[in-house]
């Protein structure tokens, strides 16, 4: 192995077997290190010979600062399995040039928990529940879904077990890994007393009869949100995120969100899109934030504010969704500014004003403007009928 020129920090993968699993070229790093840092428990695993050490501490920003003070000298962090996977090593790279750092990875929870299950790798979703809310366990909640689990402690499993009853999962077959890789592994039930607090579980999602169906594919149910009729239809909502095109990674601006369902769809896409929902009522934001709990966003930023004046600091978008108020002063032409080149910008209009703005921006920048009119069989007396919902009129942008 050879180390970047002017490398100073290692992150070395270890697992519960201690040294004996740890790589040769971890190895070395490790013995070369002038400073070893890392949680208590990695600590342990390596023989005290004099040399300084670092107990990470918390919170993680104030163990970060003083591990920069260490810089110039050789430090080694010892940390669980793969760093790079929900580990220190990926909240390092964001603040240390990778010049000046070397990762060793060892097999981490998620591949030993496929080991042990034997299921491919490729087969299943992941999530960590460590530091981070319960929620986002809903939208992974899927009829025939396999997901691995980092659990935040031995209180972990109940909860989740907890979860799926109250979802319609409660048939569930849910297995918890102790400890994996070391002389304590165990295999047990989530109802098991006195459950290590290191450990993964493996979940096989079995849907109760009856339970709801709820699809990352945009256009869920309009029952499946909390709203006071401010509520992008079903068939609409498709239609507009489709048009918004969710990308990985990126950031939507949802302006006049009324209940969030454009931005939590924008957010159910995949764990890595960002969504911030800007609503001026504020008896509105308690609905957002139910929806946004309950459909498994619980990080969807809300701002309560009135656009253009609310949108003032917020994250450059890369795309922008007006929902409400696209006939107020400056809220079009302040979200077209704040979009990069490649940003996508779709706004909706219900009202004669709001078309009319939309028919302006259309003669001045293009794209595509689109009627949609939806009907929806209704009973009408012992018959049925078609029952017309308000025309939409929708704008789809694309800054270039």
């Amino acid at each position: 192995m050879t180390s970047p020129a002017g490398a100073w920090l290692s992150v070395v993968g270890i697992g519960e077997d201690g040294l004996d699993g740890v790589s040769k070229a971890g190895r070395r790093l490790i013995d070369a290190a002038d400073l070893l840092a890392g949680g208590e428990r990695h600590l342990a695993l390596i023989p005290d010979d004099g040399r300084d050490r670092l107990p990470w501490s918390s919170p993680f920003s104030a163990g970060l600062e003083e591990l920069l003070r260490n810089r110039g000298r050789r430090v080694c962090i010892l940390a669980s399995g793969d760093p790079m996977s929900y580990g220190i090593g990926a909240a390092l790279a964001r603040r240390i040039p990778p010049a000046e750092m070397i990762v060793i990875p060892a097999p981490g929870a998620f591949d030993l928990a496929c080991a042990r299950m034997g299921w491919a790798r490729a087969d299943v979703e992941t999530l960590t529940l460590h530091g981070r809310p319960l929620a986002l366990l809903y939208s992974y909640l899927q009829p025939g879904a396999r997901l691995l689990i980092l659990s935040e402690n031995g209180t972990t499993p109940a909860a989740v077990a907890g979860v799926l009853a109250a979802r319609g999962y409660g048939g569930s077959r849910i297995t918890v890994l102790e400890r994996m890789g070391g002389p304590f592994e165990r295999r047990c039930a989530w109802d098991e007393p006195d459950i290590a607090g290191l450990n993964t579980l493996a979940v096989e999602c079995v849907a109760d009869p009856g339970a709801p169906l709820l699809p990352r594919s945009p256009g869920l149910p309009d029952e499946a949100f909390h709203h006071d009729g401010q509520l992008t239809k079903r068939e609409v909502r498709a239609a507009t995120l489709a048009a918004l095109a969710p990308v990985p990674g990126q950031l939507l601006w949802d302006v006049g969100a009324g209940c969030g369902s454009i931005a939590i769809e924008w957010m159910r896409h995949h764990p890595a899109c960002r969504a911030v929902a800007v609503e001026p009522r504020r008896d509105r934001l308690a609905l957002i934030a139910a929806n946004a709990e309950g459909l498994g966003c619980p990080d969807l930023t809300i701002v309560e504010g009135k656009a253009p004046a609310a949108l003032e600091g917020l994250p450059p978008p890369d795309a922008v969704f007006i929902g409400g108020g696209v006939s107020a002063p400056g809220v079009f032409e302040t979200c077209w500014q704040a979009l990069p080149h490649g940003g996508r910008l779709v706004a909706n209009a219900v009202t004669i004003e709001g078309e009319q703005t939309l028919l302006s921006a259309y003669a001045k920048l293009g794209g595509s403007l689109t009627r949609i009119a939806i009907s929806r069989a209704e009973p009408i007396g012992p018959f049925s009928g078609w029952r017309p919902l308000m025309p939409v009129t929708q704008l789809a942008l694309l800054k270039t």
